[in-house]
């Protein structure tokens, strides 16, 4: 992706992925450790961990012709659903301040 951003939308994911937002949306399903968070109207929010993690598996279903199940166990091995499950500090910081700012936003349409 080119412009860097705390969150990217399933539609913006979807087109730097070259997949359907339906295929993100079944390996959300799949793959535990793909689970982007969703904001208050239910949409998407993907970080960037986990657009990179989009990227891993189209390369091991697609490229590397990985099944589903095959899939899944090399990133069981490869243990990123540790690093990609656990939220640092600084990540929980910046989803705090997300919310705040919707909070923000919300409030200034009430005035």
């Amino acid at each position: 992706m080119k412009i860097k951003k705390l969150y990217y939308s399933i539609s913006e994911v979807s087109k730097a992925t070259n997949l359907k937002q339906y295929v993100l949306r079944y390996w959300e399903t799949e793959f535990s450790q793909l689970s982007p968070k969703k904001n208050k109207a239910g949409n998407r929010k993907y970080k960037e961990s986990d657009v990179k993690l989009v990227y891993l598996i189209k390369e091991l279903l697609y490229d590397k012709k990985y099944t589903i199940n095959g899939a899944k166990q090399f990133l069981k091995n490869k243990n990123t659903s540790a690093s990609s499950s656990i939220t640092t500090f600084s990540d929980k910081l910046i989803e705090y301040k997300t919310d705040i700012d919707e909070i923000l936003s919300l409030l200034q349409k009430l005035k």
